[in-house]
């Protein structure tokens, strides 16, 4: 036996490695694996279900590093610091990318492997997620009515609440905008931030300076990269369609909601709308 041989048959072994921790390892102190990996509860035997859950769990996550993100780059632009908000946009780019892949584990299932748990979940719906309603909202797309949904949770509510009743990160993107002297109009700086935004005229016209502008120009850059994150999350949502329609056609959402059709009309709902609106005109 050779020594390069001996040497991958023994590899070295370093004995900080193999003390023994003092409770807890310092890595599950600050990961808390132990809490994560706990958290799964299958209610039947289907061998799809563990999949489904550590899916469903993962995007979770994925959604509060999203929202913190935005939440990062809304104060940022608010302060005027377009460097530090447009580093937390990239962030958030880098994590939907992620998201959209964590579609794989379920992406194939049948309606047989589906519903062989599909009724462990009763009324279980991913649209009662409060976390990814909470990116609808930092989106700006605001509901009171799915708000009131959450009332039954008082801190889960609250939470929620507080983001509806806050400017949206494109709210905070035009008013930033404004401040730097482009025409972003009074009535869409002074709307009512608790409504669905919709697409203004007067904002189409912001954007296609910008892009009729110079074409390195910082803000034509922060139009790219909210273009960017509008795709990512329209392909999540799209996503989200294929797998239903896959996995249970359009039968009714197991919440009661009209199932397929009613996320196809969700998908079908425009991200940053000028920003696609502008292409046509430049």
């Amino acid at each position: 036996m050779n020594n390069s041989t001996s040497a991958l048959a023994d590899p070295v072994t370093d004995d900080s490695l193999t003390q023994p921790f003092e409770g807890a390892s310092p890595y599950d102190s600050y990961v808390h694996a132990s809490v994560l990996n706990n958290l799964q509860h299958p209610l039947t035997e289907a061998a799809d279900e563990m999949g489904f859950l550590v899916t469903t769990q993962v995007m979770e996550l994925w959604f509060t590093l999203i929202a913190h993100e935005w939440r990062t780059a809304r104060t940022a632009f608010a302060k005027d610091e377009p460097h530090a908000a447009m580093d937390a946009l990239v962030r958030s780019r880098r994590a939907l990318t992620a998201l959209n892949g964590a579609w794989a584990p379920i992406a194939a299932l049948t309606p047989a492997q589906f519903n062989g748990f599909r009724a462990a979940f009763g009324r279980a719906s991913g649209f009662q997620s409060a976390m990814y309603r909470h990116l609808e909202f930092l989106l700006g797309d605001k509901s009171a009515g799915l708000l009131r949904a959450h009332r039954g949770d008082p801190a889960v509510h609250e939470a929620l609440a507080e983001t509806y009743r806050e400017p949206s990160l494109y709210d905070e993107v035009l008013a930033y905008l404004y401040r730097q002297d482009l025409p972003v109009p009074r009535h869409v700086r002074e709307r009512d931030v608790t409504t669905p935004y919709t697409s203004d005229p007067g904002v189409v016209e912001v954007w296609r300076r910008v892009y009729a502008g110079p074409q390195h120009h910082p803000h034509l850059a922060l139009g790219e990269l909210l273009t960017d994150i509008a795709e990512l999350v329209t392909r999540w949502r799209f996503e989200h369609v294929l797998v239903v329609r896959r996995a249970m056609g359009s039968k009714p959402g197991s919440a009661g909601s009209a199932g397929l059709a009613w996320l196809e009309q969700r998908a079908a709902r425009p991200v940053f709308p000028e920003l696609w609106e502008v292409r046509g005109d430049v």
